[in-house]
This record gives structure tokens, C-alpha cells and sequence, in this order.
């Protein structure tokens, strides 16, 4: 075959899309959503049915889990053992599910987070609840298909007879949809199943009656209880859970906020959670905190959150719930699959869906008990009727030479080259009229069945087999009769099942948290690198001159104000000072760029918002332009104002903030150097105050290609100005009015 001839030419396009498509297919229907009637992912269901054909029941020993992964990955899901053992640990986990199906003996994790221990090391067996999923699986109640090589038969759904889907809820992430169903309380889904067995039309109202909402295995608190009627009948929404707890005394007058349960959605994440409050009380989000610790147990989960002394609780719960795991939201997503087509649900409609597939699996279950009873009767009957002639039976079976031949004789009569001791037996051999299967019997029963009390058995397992066939008729003649079958198994299930809901239902509203700070001094150090941070007052005043003096920048402000920072750009940017992490002056601190969004500007002067509020600024810019603007100008709730209107070529080159007291004393004089060294100085009064948003007026005439190079405020003890290093006499600068062109010096 020539290499042009074993060439076939595909669209790109048309060929990606194609397997994508049936890869999105694949990921849906078998592995990532749950089927509508069992409520099983594909690999939790061939776990449990591999677990089911290596008899590992609830009455016997427990198996390595590496067998069981072995056998599911070998025979029915080749597709790693790590995700057959995370389902098989997950099933396991009373934290996750309302009734677990695995019986898991070893370390298989735990609600706080920890992962099980490898496989090897870990045993299971089946639960009690998983029983109820597997139950009658040997009659025929579903279908069966070849698995991935056709070596084997695996069921396509379990016979499951209690709800499990809503029970022990589900997750899944698959192509373009997920899943998210909450666990329920066993005896309300049950409940809820009857009630609507005794009456279709029952409303999503009348069913929360019984299924009130969701019960979650962890707790908690549902505080927007009167949302879930809507995502009952839409099967989407969002459920708020909070932690519940409770409030006790501790040491020195502190009160302890004890957390007892926490949110499902922290299930198996609780030492995240706990590392999310200590990171609060570290940091100083909240002041109110005193310590954080976990106290949990055996008996129950106990996280306690030490409170100051004098602090408002409500208020720091207030805040706890907003800014951590202690509450969160639950999103609602009832997505599941009906005949291979993924569908999102009503709480009415899975249940309807749940009681179709328990009619057609106990129709099945009483068509095969109606069967094999009849069969039974039948050789019952044939038994009996052999022992009332069991002496014809012998005389045939000694007269016949072979067992096809006696056959032939107890099913049709045929006493053809049979020896018989008298005429009389031979006419009524004739008569005998046994079935196939009751031949078979009489020719396979044992003599010891010719007892008085194993025939008196006999009769009385006819009878039993007679009432059996009755009933199973009754129960397969109509739906009300099939139901009432249904049920009585159910209530039976929600004796075996029972347990008191654990999740309260409510309607809270949450307060926002107010807080509340104790005003101090602070520090705000920012070194060279643009690191800041703040330190508490007695830090500094403890700190060493050497550690201080490398950096660049040192504010004294109040932890209750916002630092403001004023750029060549003309940009003012505010930051809080909460915003600012707490340490010690050794610390790294933050970039000041993760603090606000300055870019490469560079940062004329920090100043405290107080401390402006009550200034007047100085603005100098490099084509020699000055103004003089109220600090009350710059009272902006953004964070990021514009604070002059500059030509395109222009920048700010000077900023400096003067008290009320320096304004009305008119005692400072503004000084200005050029680049081509031209000098010129007046008093501060000299300067109009205009707002934020002028260009302001010209403060020194310059010649062309010249521009400002330095400005300076200077007060009347002040001798010299700092230029280059070197120190240059004030005197020397030009004395004259604003706008002059000034007088050039020698530096």
C-alpha cells in the first residue's frame, strides 16, 4: 500500500470539536454526575458492587483497601487508583455524608483536613447503608452491561431502595455544568417520599412539611431558611450556613466565643479555617481577640476564640461572619443524570423520579419471587402427589433401565419395556401425567423424604408457598397494593436510619461590623525599596538610631487616619492606616504599590490626612508655575485624586505643607533655583491660594529652555539651603517680587 493511499485528510476544526464534544460526553455521563435513581457517581458505584463480589459485607472481616482498588481498577474503572481510593475514602466520611457507605478501618482522614493514609495501610468494608443500595442485586432488578474490556458484567445502576441522592447529597465538576446537592435528614427524605406516594400533587410547600431542608453531617445553622422553597422548585440557589456556638466565661474577666459546628462548606477544612481566625487575631483585623485555640475532641468539635476584656462579642461575631468560614455559602445546583441526558431537578421531581425507578425495581423483585414461588410449588406439589403413589414411583423406577425411560413414564405415561409386578400397576402408570421439573424432583428425592414429618413439612411449605404466590399476585395486580410495598419497606429503613436532624433552620440577618479602635500613635516606616510598614509607639521609642536611620521615610500618624501621598504626576493617593501591616521594625512590610495602584511616579511628601486638613500646601512645578491650596481641598472619599492641572511637558517639583500659624505670620519666604542656576525668593504671601484643579500663576520668569530646577520654603532662622551637598547662603538668592525673572549665581 503506497503512503498516499493510508492518508486520510480530516478538517481540523470539525475533527477538535468532534472530540471534544464526546469528551465533554464522557467526563458528564461517566464520571463527574451522579445517575437520577441511584445517586452514584460511576466509580462510587463499581466500588461498591467490586466490594459486593469480594462478599465484604457488614457482618465479615474488613479487606485491605488496596484490594478493593485493585479489583475496581482491574475489572470495571481503569482509570488510576487514586481517584477509586479518594471516592472509596470519601464515602467513608461521616463528615461528608448523612449515612456513609463505607465502613473504613485505618486512618481515613478527618474533618480537619487531614488526608487518609495510603491504601495499603488502610481496610474497608460494606456499611449498613450501602446494603440498602446493593440489596437483591442476584435478581435481575437492573441491567447489566460489559465493562471497558468485556471481560466482565456490571450493573449500569444499583437496586437502590432509600433515596440516597438526596440523603448523602453529591458534588461533581464536569464540562460546562456541575453539580451540588445537599445532604438531607434520612427520616424527613423518607417521610417525604411517602407523602408524596400518597399523593403526586402534593406543592413543594406541603413537602417541606416533611423535608424541611437541607441537614448537613457537620451542623450549622441555615440563616436564610425562606430561600429554599424557591430553590426546591427551581433546583438552583444559595444557602447561607453559619457556625453555631456558644458564648462562656474565661480567665481574667475574657469571655471565650466557642465554636461547637462549623459550615459543611468547612468540612474537611476545618484547620484552614482555625489558620484563618488565628491569621485575623495576628494580624489585627480584629482587636477584639485574645487568643485562638482548638479544644476539639473525640466528642465533638470545639474551637475557642478568646475575647478581650470589655469587648462586644456581637459586634466581633458580627464580623466573624463576614470576613471568615464561620459563615458561608452553600451554592445549590440539583443537576443529575436520567437516561444518559444531565438534568436539573426539582426537589418534587427527584423524588417522582426516585418512586418510578421503586416501582419498576420491586416489580421486578415480586415477578422474580412470583416465578421462583411457582416453580417451588409446582415441585412441592409434585412431591406430594409422588408420596400419596411413592410405591407406584419405586415399582416404575425398579422396572425402568434407565432414567430417560422411568422420565418418560412420570410425565407422559409411557410404560413401554418397563417391568411392573401386576397389570394394576402398569394401568395406572399410565395415568401419570408429572411435569418436566416435577419429574426431575421425584427422580432426585431423597428417601429420607418418605418421613413422616419431612412429608408433614412439605405440606406446610406448600401452603406457605400458596400464600407467598397469593401475595406477591396482590402485590404485582395493582399500584396502590405495589406503594403500600414500597412504604412499608421505607418506614422499616427509617427505623434503621434514625437520627435527629443537626442542622437548625432560621431566617438571621447579618449586622455589619463596626470597628471599633482604640486611637494610638503609630509609625509608618517606608525604606528605599518603597517597604512599608508600622510599628506601635513603644517600638519605636525602643529601636535603635542605626535600624531607623535606613529608612527613608518615617510618619508619626494616628492608626486611625489614612497616609496621604502627593507624586510628580499631580496624583494624590490615600491609604489607611490599618492598610499598613503591624510588626516589628525588623519586619519586611509590604510594597507601597500593593497598597495602592501608584505606578513610577515618585512621591513628593507623605503627610497624614489630619495633619493636611489643617495645612496649606506650596505646589512648585518645573515650568515654574506655584499656588497655594487649602489642605480642606483634598477631603475626597477616593482614594486617588488629581491634585493640579499641568501642560503636557510639566511635573511637580516642590510640595510643602505650612500650619495656619506659618500663613498668618507671614514668615516664610519661598526660594527658587533654576537649571540655569537663576535665583529668586518672596514671602509665601506673595502666593494666591487657588484650588486644587488650577494650573496656579507664574512664580519666576524663565528664560527659554530654562527650567526649575529646586524650590525651597525657608523661615527666618533658616541660614542656608542644601543644593548638591553643598550648603548655599539664603542671602544669596535673589530678593524680589513674584514672577520676576531673577538673578543668576554661581554654585
Amino acid at each position: 500500500m503506497s503512503n498516499e493511499s493510508s492518508i486520510i485528510e480530516y478538517d481540523f476544526s470539525e475533527e477538535m470539536k468532534n472530540s471534544y464534544r464526546d469528551y465533554a460526553v464522557s467526563v458528564i455521563i461517566a464520571r463527574a454526575l451522579p445517575d437520577i435513581r441511584d445517586g452514584l457517581k460511576p466509580v462510587q458505584r463499581r466500588v461498591l458492587y467490586a466490594m459486593q463480589e469480594l462478599s465484604l459485607y457488614p457482618d465479615r472481616p474488613h479487606r485491605k483497601s488496596a484490594r478493593i482498588v485493585g479489583d475496581t481498577m482491574g475489572k470495571y474503572h481503569p482509570h488510576g487508583d487514586s481517584s477509586i481510593y479518594e471516592a472509596l475514602v470519601h464515602m467513608s466520611e461521616d463528615f461528608s455524608l448523612s449515612l456513609p457507605l463505607i465502613d473504613g478501618h485505618g486512618n481515613f482522614g478527618s474533618i480537619d483536613g487531614d488526608s487518609a493514609a495510603a491504601m495499603r495501610y488502610t481496610e474497608a468494608r460494606l456499611s449498613t447503608a450501602a446494603m440498602t443500595l446493593l440489596e437483591n442485586l442476584d435478581m435481575g432488578l437492573v441491567d447489566f452491561a460489559p465493562n471497558f474490556d468485556e471481560s466482565e458484567q456490571e450493573p449500569l445502576v444499583l437496586p437502590a431502595t432509600i433515596p440516597n441522592l438526596l440523603i448523602n447529597g453529591t458534588t461533581g465538576i464536569a464540562v460546562g455544568m456541575a453539580t451540588n446537592i445537599p445532604p438531607h435528614n434520612p427520616v424527613e427524605v423518607i417521610d417525604g417520599t411517602i407523602a408524596y406516594m400518597d399523593n403526586p400533587d402534593i406543592s413543594t410547600e406541603e413537602l417541606m412539611n416533611y423535608i424541611k431542608g437541607p441537614d448537613f453531617p457537620t451542623g450549622g445553622i441555615v440563616v436564610n431558611a425562606d430561600a429554599l422553597k424557591d430553590i426546591y422548585e427551581t433546583g438552583e440557589g444559595k444557602i447561607r450556613v453559619r457556625a453555631k456556638y456558644d458564648i462562656e466565661s474565661s480567665d481574667a474577666g475574657r469571655k471565650n466565643i466557642v465554636i461547637t459546628e462549623i459550615p459543611y462548606t468547612s468540612s474537611g477544612r476545618k484547620g484552614k479555617l482555625l489558620e484563618q481566625l488565628s491569621g485575623l487575631m495576628r494580624d489585627k483585623v480584629f482587636d477584639e481577640i485574645y487568643d485562638v485555640r482548638d479544644e476539639s475532641s473525640k466528642e465533638g468539635i470545639r474551637m475557642v476564640i478568646e475575647v478581650k476584656k470589655g469587648r462586644d462579642i456581637d459586634n466581633l461575631l458580627n464580623g466573624l461572619f463576614k470576613k471568615t468560614g464561620l459563615e458561608d455559602t452553600y451554592g445549590v445546583n440539583m443537576l443529575a443524570v436520567k437516561d444518559k441526558q444531565p438534568g436539573t431537578f426539582s426537589l418534587k421531581a427527584m423524588l417522582a423520579e426516585f418512586v418510578s425507578f421503586q416501582e419498576e425495581i420491586y416489580a421486578k423483585k415480586y415477578k422474580y419471587l412470583l416465578e421462583k414461588a411457582e416453580r417451588r410449588h409446582e415441585v412441592v406439589e409434585g412431591l406430594i402427589k409422588a408420596v400419596d403413589i411413592i410405591d407406584l414411583i419405586i415399582e416404575i423406577l425398579r422396572g425402568s433401565k434407565s432414567v430417560a425411560q422411568a422420565k418418560a413414564c412420570l410425565t407422559e405415561g409411557d410404560v413401554s419395556d418397563i417391568a411392573f409386578k401386576s397389570l394394576e400397576s402398569s394401568i395406572q402408570a399410565r395415568s401419570l401425567h408429572f411435569t418436566e421439573l416435577q419429574a426431575d424432583a421425584i427422580l432426585s428425592m431423597q428417601l429420607s423424604r418418605l418421613i413422616g414429618l419431612e412429608i408433614l413439612k412439605l405440606h406446610e411449605e406448600n401452603d406457605t408457598l400458596l400464600k407467598n404466590i397469593a401475595e406477591y399476585n396482590l402485590i404485582l395486580s395493582s399500584k396502590r397494593a405495589l406503594h403500600k410495598t414500597i412504604k412499608l419497606a421505607l418506614k422499616a429503613y427509617k427505623r434503621q436510619f434514625k437520627v435527629d436532624r443537626k442542622t437548625e433552620l432560621d431566617n438571621l440577618t447579618q449586622s455589619d461590623y463596626v470597628e471599633k479602635v482604640v486611637e494610638e500613635d503609630i509609625y509608618v516606616l517606608i525604606d528605599r525599596f518603597g517597604y512599608a510598614k508600622s510599628i506601635d509607639s513603644n517600638a519605636y521609642s525602643k529601636a535603635d538610631d542605626s535600624v531607623l536611620s535606613e529608612f527613608r521615610n518615617i510618619i508619626l500618624m494616628k492608626n486611625t487616619d489614612s497616609l496621604c501621598l502627593f507624586t510628580t504626576d499631580a496624583n494624590m493617593y490615600k491609604i489607611k492606616a490599618s492598610a499598613f501591616p503591624k510588626g516589628r521594625v525588623k519586619d519586611k512590610g509590604v510594597l507601597m504599590h500593593s497598597l495602592c495602584k501608584i505606578g513610577n511616579e515618585e512621591v513628593i511628601l507623605y503627610i497624614p490626612f489630619e495633619e493636611l486638613f489643617e495645612s496649606q500646601l506650596v505646589f512648585v512645578t518645573r515650568n515654574g508655575y506655584v499656588k497655594r491650596v487649602s489642605g480642606i481641598e483634598f477631603e475626597s472619599s477616593r482614594n486617588q485624586i488629581n491634585t493640579s492641572k499641568l501642560e503636557d511637558d510639566d511635573s511637580i517639583v516642590y510640595i510643602k505643607a505650612l500650619s495656619t500659624e506659618d500663613v498668618l505670620a507671614d514668615n516664610k519666604k519661598v526660594v527658587f533655583l533654576t537649571n540655569k542656576n537663576y535665583t529668586l525668593s518672596y514671602p509665601v504671601s506673595q502666593i494666591n491660594e487657588y484650588k486644587k484643579t488650577s494650573r496656579g500663576v507664574t512664580g519666576i520668569k524663565l528664560e527659554k529652555g530654562d527650567y526649575l530646577r529646586l524650590a525651597f520654603l525657608v523661615g527666618p532662622d533658616d541660614k542656608s539651603v542644601s543644593v548638591d551637598s553643598k550648603e548655599i547662603n539664603v542671602s544669596r538668592f535673589k530678593e524680589g517680587k513674584r514672577a520676576d525673572k531673577g538673578k543668576k549665581i554661581r554654585i
